[in-house]
């Protein structure tokens, strides 16, 4: 890898091969606002990145610093490798990327006026106004002022004015939010994950008694509400399993350490030691590293690891017993 200590860039154009970049790359004049960066591949960037255009033709990369665009950041949908933004990711525009031989991930919030992203790992939130997520785990929520489009994703929670769903989707909290009916796809399943004992599945160990995923009926498990004041009212749609959630935490105190994993996975890069969850199946402390929590969601997402259905059943006896 070539080290650029001192660098002149092109006033329209800088690009990227073999470098690492020690420090930002922000326009210092009213010439560079326009300046479109193209990352060719293998690319460290120590600092925040400003362009007009951020165009990512391959992998590998890792920006250290935040990232803003304004017009577009784009992953070439031919690209592979890892791509790694540890910062925050904004943009005026779109943010792209639909490459399916590609690992990116973010380690932080994301913010832009569209936002298309496949096979993504987001430790944060995602906010736009469009939203399409396929093959991706986001373990904030997702939330967008005019529509969301989910296929075959993980996400902590939803909230848009339309939502769509296809294939299978799992929340990690026990509620999402729209104001239209969710469009379902054929055939598309909706799990809810709050109840799952992802500490065991973590560490490979057999899952806790009355916990798994809890299949969601869009008809049956919506809350609608109405909010009004003087001048606008607004009907809310809650898709919960807020009372199952309740009934299971009076008859099992037990939280399955999923409250501990998702929030070491939603610090992302701040996360500034090695936790363990206790010993895994072998007898080896169960490491909280990132990319041992995105290898896990994924792992979930496509079927290699398996989460069983709740039970659900319990004696209303149990729950009074607690109160005596």
């Amino acid at each position: 890898m070539k080290e650029l200590k001192e660098i002149r860039f092109n006033e329209s154009n800088i690009q990227l091969k073999d470098n690492l970049v020690k420090g930002s790359i922000l326009p210092e004049k009213v010439a560079e606002l326009n300046r479109t960066v193209t990352v060719q591949g293998n690319t460290v960037v120590e600092g925040p990145v400003y362009a007009h255009k951020l165009e990512i033709q391959n992998g590998d990369l890792e920006i250290q610093g935040a990232v803003f665009t304004q017009l577009e950041l784009y992953v070439n949908s031919e690209a592979t490798g890892n791509i790694v933004f540890k910062k925050s990711v904004g943009s005026a525009n779109s943010i792209v990327s639909r490459t399916a031989n590609c690992h990116i991930v973010f380690y932080s919030d994301i913010n832009a006026k569209s936002v298309t992203l496949y096979n993504a790992f987001v430790a944060g939130s995602i906010y736009a106004d469009e939203i399409i997520l396929e093959n991706c785990v986001v373990i904030g929520g997702v939330f967008a002022t005019q529509e969301i489009d989910l296929t075959n994703s993980i996400v902590g929670t939803f909230n848009a004015p339309s939502v769509r769903i296809a294939q299978t989707v799992g929340l990690l909290l026990p509620s999402a939010f729209s104001i239209e009916k969710i469009n379902a796809v054929a055939n598309t399943k909706l799990y809810n994950l709050s109840l799952a004992d992802l500490g065991s599945l973590y560490k490979g160990l057999p899952q806790a008694e009355n916990s798994g995923k809890i299949e969601m009926n869009i008809a049956t498990d919506e809350i609608k509400s109405t909010l009004a004041n003087e001048d606008v009212q607004k009907t809310l749609r809650s898709y919960t399993v807020i009372g199952k959630v309740l009934a299971a935490d009076l008859l099992d105190t037990d939280k399955f350490q999923n409250h501990f994993l998702l929030t070491a996975a939603s610090l992302g890069s701040q996360l500034l030691k090695t936790y363990d969850m206790g010993t895994d199946k072998d007898g080896k402390p169960a490491t909280l590293t990132f990319d041992k929590i995105r290898d896990f969601f994924f792992n979930i997402l496509h079927g290699k690891i398996e989460i069983q259905d709740i039970d659900g059943k319990f004696d209303i006896s149990q729950i009074t017993g607690k109160f005596n």
